[in-house]
């Protein structure tokens, strides 16, 4: 298949017509696949109420179908038809964090959305993202768009058109380069149909953020225990891995040190992760900085860049320091935790 590559400046208005955008959403409208930017990270979208449109996403990523998908809406219109009802602190936090990292799990409507794409679930989780370029084209088309990260499943997810291209080239009908991602890991996931509310999926939107609106929300016991059952898009299996494998190692710079040099000396090339603060502390073969600890925003949005990177060399190990699971800090450590597949150092 030939993928096209539609380049679209990130400032887009209401106004003006694009004719990449048109494109883009007519492919959209014949069930093609078209990857898209959003503010987290870039999206593999399709017509979120038609089985054959989503089958290609599964099929493009090699996604197992028994992982539901997040749906799209560029306005609130488009959300009515798709979910039994709005319960209260849904509203409340449409109010405050639509457009933007925050998808809301509902009671979906029978009968209307792919069964493809909910994977067969009575509910659905539903999201307005947060750039210009992505509102446009749904809007364009006309369609609520079901769109996991763009990525081949497992993999880092994408946080700009050349990741995507790596990945997909080939495999669907285009990508709308819209430039690079701002948060850098994906939509925070909440049940807002059980009391009280349960985070099913840490991401750009914090818990403490979120209970400022509605008070007291809870983390999925499948975030902890590994052999639970999730109930979110995207954290059944393992995910976001770079080639190598990788290790979380809780404990000072000295204790990493040293398991670079064992590994260094039995002939095996090393990779850390590392931030800005500590990166000319190590003594290894690639030492990559995923942005500041001081400022672990920088570190959610250089995550998986950094992680591909890792994938550009030959290491054959990588150890990676790790963060507060707070504030942001929660969706950094449960992407490293994924992507690690749970293995620590302690």
């Amino acid at each position: 298949m030939e993928t096209k590559c539609w380049i679209v400046d990130k400032e887009v208005d209401n106004e003006t017509r694009y004719p990449q955008i048109e494109e883009a959403a007519q492919a959209l409208r014949l069930n093609e696949v078209v990857a898209f930017p959003t503010e987290t990270v870039y999206g593999l979208g399709a017509n979120a109420l038609s089985d054959e449109a989503i089958a290609k996403i599964y099929e493009a990523k090699g996604r197992p179908s028994d992982n539901p998908l997040i749906v799209h809406i560029a306005d609130t219109s488009q959300l009515e038809p798709l979910i039994v009802d709005i319960p209260e602190k849904a509203k409340r936090l449409m109010e405050a964090f639509w457009p933007g990292p925050l998808t809301i799990i509902f009671k979906k409507m029978p009968g209307r959305l792919s069964e493809k794409a909910t994977a067969g679930m009575d509910t659905v989780g539903i999201r307005m993202p947060d750039h210009p370029v992505a509102l446009k084209l749904i809007s364009a088309c006309g369609l609520p768009i079901a769109a996991p990260s763009a990525n081949r499943s497992g993999k880092p997810s994408p946080t700009s058109a050349k990741h995507v291209w790596d990945d997909l080239a080939g495999k669907i009908a285009g990508v709308v380069d819209g430039g690079e991602t701002g948060v850098g890991v994906e939509s925070t996931v909440l049940d807002c149909t059980v009391e009280p509310p349960v985070i099913l999926r840490p991401g750009g939107l914090s818990k403490e953020e979120i209970e400022d609106v509605i008070g007291h929300v809870e983390f999925d016991p499948a975030l902890k225990n590994k052999d639970s059952k999730p109930k979110a898009p995207g954290m059944k299996y393992t995910h976001y891995a770079p080639n190598a494998p990788l290790y979380l190692v809780e404990g000072p710079i000295e204790k990493i040190q040293q398991l670079a040099d064992a590994q260094r000396s039995a002939g095996k090339k090393v990779g850390i992760l590392t931030t800005e603060e500590n990166s000319s502390s190590y003594d290894a073969d690639i030492v990559l900085s995923c942005g500041k600890r001081s400022e672990l925003s920088t570190v959610a949005h250089e995550l998986y860049g950094v992680l591909r990177q890792f994938n550009e060399t030959e290491v054959d190990i990588i150890y990676s320091e790790v963060f507060p699971n707070k504030g942001i800090g929660a969706a950094v450590m449960n992407r490293l935790e994924k992507a690690a597949g749970h293995k620590w150092i302690r």
